[in-house]
């Protein structure tokens, strides 16, 4: 009997080990597909309603964008940044051979970056065409849950203790290091390195939180009030390619499939059965809102000062629109 209480123990501690972590897609670059005109449908967002009312309702329809790929753009660091290098710094949607052993006939993301040559440290950051909102909501569908547009697309909620990243991405041998930028519901930062491309083909490159504590007797227990408490979350800012001094600048190629994020729930959901306070008191639902309203015209603001500077810039007869290089540089010059 003692032997049998012995192992109930250690399975029981075996289990809690195993439950704290949750393993879920950050962003998929596959699921950002064109499937709206030019654009992607659930990551869709309206900034007009902030527009003021001197614009037309054709002016106003241009004042959309989303998480379609074509839309994202590179950030060179002031340092790097030339009218070559930012022409020739640009991201484009790119389909896996449809014979390829892995992700066949899938979509990822295709970066272009041109380093200088000169030796020096160069960065460079690739960045959606927004600042990804965590509390937006899918005006475009009417079934869509109420702040979750993005969740799953740059956002992921109720994240405590982050345990690692993950990045699937495609190397061609060359020598730039590759990380992760995340920002919390405080704006605060995190970089996040993730090692070198130094190789050939799909790989995924991870890091591991080297302060996490897996035994759960080691780890700092603490109560905090169970309602209202704000869950924590994690969103997107950028994804980092660093190119070192020594190395050797000029174009850089790479592909990256998804990021993926381990971590602790930050709260339990539904541990309480016997009273629904959020249907009495509202509080988190407030929060919420007040947050949406002050993200959406932030947001809204730099989409409108975009949309009046495009109008402002030489328009080409020619119409090269589909050129990948101007839209690299469009992309660069906008962030």
């Amino acid at each position: 009997m003692k032997k049998f209480f012995v192992l109930l123990a250690i399975l029981v501690m075996i289990m809690a080990n195993a439950a704290f972590a949750e393993e879920r897609v950050l962003i998929n670059f596959s699921d950002l597909v064109d499937d709206a005109q030019g654009e992607h449908q659930a990551t869709l967002v309206d900034f007009s309603q902030f527009a003021g009312t001197r614009f037309t309702e054709e002016e106003k329809a241009q004042m959309r964008s989303s998480l379609n790929i074509p839309n994202w753009g590179v950030q060179l660091s002031s340092s790097s940044q030339t009218v070559m290098n930012n022409h020739l710094s640009y991201v484009r949607p790119v389909q896996v051979n449809e014979g390829a052993t892995r992700f066949a006939g899938e979509q990822v993301m295709g970066i272009r970056i041109h380093f200088p040559t000169q030796a020096f440290n160069s960065y460079a950051w690739i960045k959606p065409p927004f600042e990804i909102p965590a509390y937006s909501t899918n005006t475009f569908d009417e079934n869509a849950v109420k702040g979750d547009q993005f969740t799953g697309f740059g956002v992921l909620k109720n994240v405590g203790v982050l345990k690692t990243v993950k990045m699937t991405v495609y190397g061609l041998n060359h020598p730039m290091g590759i990380g992760v930028v995340l920002r919390d519901m405080d704006n605060e930062f995190m970089e996040v390195p993730l090692g070198h491309l130094e190789f050939d083909g799909w790989r995924e490159l991870s890091w591991n939180n080297p302060n996490y504590i897996t035994e759960v007797r080691r780890r700092a227990l603490k109560r905090y009030p169970l309602y209202p408490r704000s869950a924590p979350l994690l969103i997107l800012d950028s994804i980092q390619i660093y190119k070192d001094a020594m190395k050797e600048g000029g174009d850089f190629i790479g592909y990256i499939k998804d990021i993926t994020l381990i971590y602790d729930n930050a709260t339990l959901q539904n541990v309480d059965a016997d009273l629904n306070h959020e249907d009495y008191w509202g509080i988190l639902v407030d929060r919420e809102e007040e947050r949406r309203v002050r993200e959406g015209a932030r947001l809204s603001d730099r989409e409108v000062l975009l949309y009046l500077e495009k109008q402002k810039m030489h328009q080409d007869d020619a119409g090269d629109a589909g050129d990948a290089g101007d839209a690299g540089e469009e992309a660069a010059v906008i962030q």
